[in-house]
């Protein structure tokens, strides 16, 4: 019989009167990689804060390595070779990649004086644990994404970690940067290194784990092998829900052009892009990382303006150096970070959806109709299906599916030709996906051109009707999704 390296029995665990986890249990094994799913507010975070001795259980117990534990503390779960990696990564970014790597140990050794020698030799046996080859001198603010999680987990290595959970940390990675993390978790798999992977994304639960766990409302919903799991199931024991597969349609006649671009170019962003928005259907944009797709987004609503090439609606130029300009001619676009780049998080979720309609909402005098700003935006939240027991609540209180939602319904308040998604469904969950995709569908359906911009293929290939594809700042390509694969799609991606 297999070791188990951890076992949860009965977790309970409330928040006021919020019952987050109602007698949950998992178990882990040695050496195993085992997936933690379900949508956002489900438990998995109580769960894992729980084992790692950040929270305290109402009720249950923890065994780690043979050890029972009613209640354990952080010190403990260091100590028993629990490292945990969340979605912020909690490094440093005002240090060095060296300072990063060693703190903990330098720390651990106490003194009053810094031994940089030793904080290098730290540093580079922890980076080599993993393969990280960086500039151990440079800021860690100044690395990518996927640099300052191989940094996390090289730290979490150098604790004699046994069991690593990571959590959601492929979130903001483009699909080579999530390869090669992958490539990383199976090496600690050989070396005898258990992985609780917290993920609702299903591609990678059957790419990565053996086992999962899906848990819902703080229940436990199945444990199983990965490879007696397909979508329809994983998708069901997520939400509860059945999805049908579905494919966008436009109408049997394309709609008149309304979005178009000549020879649009951006300097070290993308080349030479013409393309053709029409009415009432859904165009995709995809690409490797560094292909062009996200700088083109923002130049086509004024982020980044463009700095040759014209942009047209309705077949009329127009000049747009500003979002402002775009959103006067009846272009918005939803970005791909919305807690940076989309909400104000400490904000209502009112305020946020009526934002960008002040001027409108307001009197002569520039004061802000309140009770119209509450109905309209109480319309919006109706129709999108927002979940909240108050739109007074700052927007940073709900779900990433729901704050995407927020984004949606700011810019839908406005009259527009076109809508630009950049990532419309990064970072949420399955159901909320599935409830984000039915609302552009139906956008399109009403006629408005929508343009999707996405390195999620099978997102692509499911909700437009064509997609191009853009390599190295150019577009390379062109498919009809009625006739072509996601394969295909792929190919032609990566294709050098």
């Amino acid at each position: 019989m297999t070791e188990n390296i951890l076992e949860a029995r009965d977790v309970r665990k409330s928040f006021g009167g919020v019952k987050a986890l109602k007698g949950v249990s998992m178990s882990i094994r040695k050496g195993e990689i085992h997936c933690l799913a379900g949508e956002n507010g489900c438990g998995k975070s109580t769960l894992i804060k729980i084992v790692s001795g950040f929270y305290e259980p109402d009720a249950g117990e923890i065994t780690i390595n043979g050890t029972t534990y009613d209640r354990i503390t952080t010190a403990q779960a260091i100590r028993e070779g629990v490292q945990v990696i969340y979605q912020d990564l909690s490094v440093f970014p005002n240090l060095t990649v060296m300072e990063n790597l060693a703190i903990n140990h330098q720390l651990m050794a106490g003194g009053t004086l810094v031994n940089w020698s030793g904080i290098r030799r730290t540093a580079e046996a922890a980076a080599a644990l993993t393969g990280l080859s960086v500039d151990m001198t440079e800021l860690v603010e100044n690395l990518s994404l996927a640099d300052k999680q191989l940094i996390a987990i090289s730290r979490a290595l150098l604790s004699n970690a046994k069991l690593i959970i990571m959590d959601e940390p492929t979130t903001a990675l483009a699909k080579k940067e999530v390869s090669r993390l992958f490539g990383i978790i199976k090496r600690l798999q050989a070396a005898g290194i258990s992985i609780l992977f917290v993920s609702h994304k299903l591609d990678e639960v059957f790419e990565i784990s053996e086992r999962f766990t899906i848990f819902r409302s703080g229940e436990n919903v199945v444990t199983g092998d990965t490879g007696g799991l397909d979508d329809r199931k994983f998708a069901y024991y997520m939400t509860g829900r059945e999805f049908a597969e579905e494919r966008f349609a436009a109408g049997a006649v394309p709609g008149e052009p309304v979005l178009e671009t000549r020879a649009l170019t951006l300097e070290n962003g993308f080349y030479d892009v013409s393309l053709t928005l029409r009415k009432g259907e859904i165009l995709g944009i995809t690409g490797l990382l560094g292909s062009g797709r996200s700088e083109l987004a923002k130049a086509l609503v004024g982020y980044v303006p463009a700095d040759s090439g014209q942009i047209l609606l309705n077949g009329l130029p127009v000049r747009i150096a500003s979002v402002v300009d775009a959103v006067r001619h009846g272009v918005a676009c939803v970005p791909e970070d919305r807690l940076t780049e989309g909400l104000f998080l400490i904000q209502s979720i009112l305020d946020n959806i009526a934002v960008s309609r002040w001027d409108a909402l307001s009197n002569r005098f520039g004061v802000i109709r309140r009770r119209e700003v509450e109905r309209e935006a109480a319309a919006w939240i109706r129709s999108l299906s927002v979940a909240t027991r108050d739109p007074l609540l700052p927007v940073q209180t709900l779900s990433g599916g729901n704050q995407q939602k927020v984004v949606l319904a700011r810019w839908l308040a406005n009259d527009l030709k076109a809508l630009i998604l950049n990532g419309p469904t990064v970072g949420v969950d399955i159901g909320a996906k599935y409830d984000i995709h039915r609302i552009i569908r139906g956008l399109a359906g009403r006629g408005l051109a929508v343009l999707v911009i996405s390195d999620d293929l099978p997102e692509v290939m499911s909700l437009c009707n064509r997609v191009l594809v853009m390599r190295s700042g150019r577009l390379a390509g062109e498919l009809a999704v009625k006739d072509s694969t996601t394969e295909e799609l792929a190919e032609l991606s990566m294709r050098e």
